[in-house]
């Protein structure tokens, strides 16, 4: 099957770069839907925000819960909350990296400018392959580990957490190869942050300058002004993991997607960036669902492309309906699967 068409902002409504146009209302079915989500914690965890955007308006938005605080009271979530990205941030790099290609900057279906690939069998991972979480390296993303008896090695907890946490990228590039690049899909947090140290040397390396970067060319164009993207001691744009931003914000970055790379005009994304996204080319074994290119992807027929975070984060983009999903909480892996049913549900139930 082809990709479904992107739909484009509708004449009559405005860009939502310093405010969303609102129409507050949802379907009976997607509201009951809305308020089961946030009433039943044994089912899908706890949900601190959800903004629905529908045909460019915000039409839902709700938040609820607290969030820990150690040193102070907890933060009550409003929509002026950052709430972290956890793994919607290899989005976001996908993002990066497309500004880089439609600069001409960065090739993606070059070799990947990693030194310390020069001389192996590793030199043939292409900047493709790693978008697309097919490099064949070996890293384990597993999110449950014993360091008491070694069961279930984690490359992400050591990563992020352990002796990795400095300078990520370095962890991850300094992984072995596991199988010819391109073979098999390998869903790697490592991945991302080889990415993202990739895209920081061609900007020209440092947190400084990465950073101003995704303010100057991604995330002010979209008037995205709670984006805080986080640095390792290295200086490295941790793209894996850690972009904190309202549920507002996260939905423009949603938009942007949705629109094809373009918005109000100007083109942040080089035209077919967002194919290149939601084009599937593996399927995950664990789960039997379709993986493109830092973008999962639903298969169903609206063309349903999701950015996917840890403890349930979400933006989903539905080209045949123009909508934007934003769910952000807390929940266990194990409830997983019955968050991916809800956003199949409203995503139904808003038509």
């Amino acid at each position: 099957m082809g990709l479904v068409a992107l739909p484009e902002q509708p004449d009559s409504i405005a860009w939502p770069t310093d405010r969303w146009p609102q129409l507050l209302g949802l379907p009976p079915a997607a509201a009951r839907l809305v308020d089961e989500l946030f009433a039943d914690e044994t089912t899908f965890g706890a949900t601190y925000a959800v903004v629905v955007i529908d045909r460019g308006v915000l039409v839902a938005e709700r938040y609820e819960g607290a969030l820990a605080n150690w040193s102070g009271p907890d933060v009550v979530v409003t929509a002026e909350t950052p709430l972290l990205s956890w793994s919607m941030a290899k989005s976001i790099t996908h993002a990066a990296v497309g500004v880089l290609v439609r600069e001409g900057r960065i090739t993606p279906a070059a070799p990947a400018p990693v030194a310390a690939w020069s001389s192996d069998e590793r030199s043939t991972i292409t900047l493709d392959h790693l978008l697309a979480m097919r490099d064949g390296l070996d890293f384990v993303e597993d999110y449950v580990s014993d360091p008491t008896t070694g069961d279930g090695v984690s490359n992400v907890i050591e990563m992020l957490f352990g002796p990795g946490h400095d300078d990520v990228a370095a962890y991850a590039t300094h992984r072995p190869l596991l199988h010819p690049p391109g073979s098999v899909f390998n869903y790697s947090s490592g991945t991302s942050n080889i990415v993202a140290r990739i895209v920081g040397d061609v900007v020209g390396g440092g947190a400084d300058q990465m950073r101003a970067f995704l303010h100057d060319e991604l995330f002010a164009p979209i008037g995205m002004r709670s984006a805080d993207p986080r640095f390792d001691a290295a200086g490295t744009f941790v793209g894996s993991s850690y972009v904190h931003a309202t549920a507002r914000d996260f939905a423009k970055f949603g938009l942007l997607y949705l629109r094809d790379g373009v918005w109000d005009g100007h083109r942040v994304l080089p035209e077919g960036w967002v194919d290149h996204a939601r084009t599937v080319r593996s399927i995950d074994s664990d789960n039997g669902r379709p993986y493109g290119a830092h973008w999962w992807v639903v298969d169903d027929p609206y063309g349903t492309f999701w950015a996917s975070g840890y403890e349930g984060q979400l933006v989903a983009c539905v080209p045949e309906r123009d909508l934007v999903i934003v769910r952000l909480g807390k929940t266990d892996a194990s409830l997983g699967p019955n968050l991916y049913q809800w956003r199949a549900a409203i995503t139904e139930a808003m038509a």
